[in-house]
């Protein structure tokens, strides 16, 4: 294999994009003659045809290895599992589709002048699809039929799709980057598209947000921050003179109280006022049974009650299936905590869109809030931005 024009092509491409230059070079080459073109796997090892390095440009070679570090650094190999495992969507057929929808969504921002696009490359145009757009929504959008029959060819490797190939060194095989190594590269290729973008296009700058805030599973930070609450220090404890603490042994004549923990109890807040709309309601309950679920199942420690600008139903969770959410006026919060304080509960979860006065002080409880999304004016917020003693949680339809 001609290395030497190879490598000459990484370079030309980091220097045409110093911004990816940090993943160009952290591919291994692999030589192969089973491989149609050059392909990537998930390891970050890069497989390489001699004879297409022969046929090929120095320009072009440059733009392919862009082309293969980019389904690497946008992780499609990942996310074409989790759409097979979603669709069911197994076979070669269906990771052909991967591959074609994958190449879709980087060519059409990777290539310029410096580096353009290879006749053959596949464009969200020629699927019939508008450009801009990322993998998943292609792959909704388009079967195999004529209009694909000229890529049958094409082959970018389990990194572009997922489906290891027979050429593949595998997990254990050489020169491949371990997951820590993988996610480095990509916050340092993240890190410098942020810090300094430059000329970087749009769908690089949108990856690069993306790797630093990426989408947070509300549903599970929910659970989380409500598990957190109820297993810190303070919470379900209390003194007990049923068991005398041994340091009694050290004061004759006194007897200590020891510390007993106990289940914590849970009262949940639901915002019913009119600007919270019946789903938002529904979605609220579905919450309510995940939070008894968070309590290993205790459904019987938790109290759940409605608020607009009073609070008409109190109930048990283990009655919640029956439970009518009762509101549809104001906004006012503030009246749900002062009800749900005197019960005495060890965490408030307040579910609400937001738009509510908070109470002035810090209430003896420990609290989560789980906003619904909205809109606001920024005035609009500020005034009634959640109150910083609370864990936020945002609720995403």
């Amino acid at each position: 294999m001609d290395n030497d024009k190879l490598y000459a092509a990484r370079l030309l491409a980091a220097r045409q994009r110093p911004y990816l230059a940090t993943a160009l070079f952290a591919l291994h080459v692999v030589e192969s003659a089973s491989t149609p073109t050059m392909a990537v796997d998930r390891f970050w090892r890069c497989y390489v045809s001699p004879a297409f390095v022969d046929r090929r440009t120095l320009t072009d070679l440059a733009g392919v290895w862009v082309h293969e570090v980019s389904h690497l650094l946008r992780d499609h190999h990942g996310r074409g599992d989790a759409y097979a495992r979603e669709h069911g969507a197994e076979g070669p057929g269906e990771r052909l589709r991967m591959n074609l929808a994958a190449d879709a969504e980087i060519n059409d921002d990777i290539y310029d002048a410096a580096l353009p696009m290879p006749s053959d490359a596949v464009r969200p145009e020629a699927l019939g699809l508008k450009p801009g757009e990322v993998m998943e929504y292609y792959l909704r959008h388009f079967t195999l039929g004529p209009r694909t029959q000229e890529w049958a060819w094409l082959d970018c490797g389990s990194g572009a799709d997922g489906l290891d190939r027979a050429w593949d060194l595998g997990a254990d095989g050489a020169h491949g980057l371990t997951r820590q190594e993988r996610d480095a590269v990509r916050f340092r290729v993240a890190r410098g598209i942020v810090g300094a973008p430059g000329d970087a296009p749009s769908g690089w700058k949108r990856w690069a947000e993306r790797v630093f805030h990426p989408p947070q599973p509300w549903r599970e930070l929910l659970g989380s921050a409500l598990r957190s609450a109820v297993t810190a220090p303070g919470v379900g404890e209390d003194y007990t003179y049923g068991r005398p603490a041994r340091r009694s042994a050290s004061v004759p004549g006194v007897v200590l109280p020891s510390l007993r923990r106990r289940p914590p109890a849970v009262c949940v807040i639901v915002d019913t006022s009119g600007s919270v709309s019946d789903r938002e309601l529904g979605s609220a309950l579905l919450e309510v049974t995940a939070i008894g679920r968070a309590l290993s199942g205790r459904r019987d420690l938790v109290t759940v009650m409605s608020c607009d600008a009073a609070v008409p139903v109190v109930g048990r969770l283990c009655d919640a299936e029956g439970l009518t959410l009762v509101g549809g006026g104001g906004t006012d919060l503030r009246e749900g905590f002062a009800v749900a304080l005197k019960r005495r509960p060890d965490v408030i979860v307040a579910l609400t869109d937001g738009q509510t006065p908070w109470p002035s002080a810090k209430p003896l409880a420990r609290t989560v809030i789980g906003l619904f999304p909205r809109q606001s004016r920024a005035e609009d917020w500020d005034s009634r931005r959640p109150p910083a003693w609370a864990t936020v949680v945002r609720i995403e339809s």
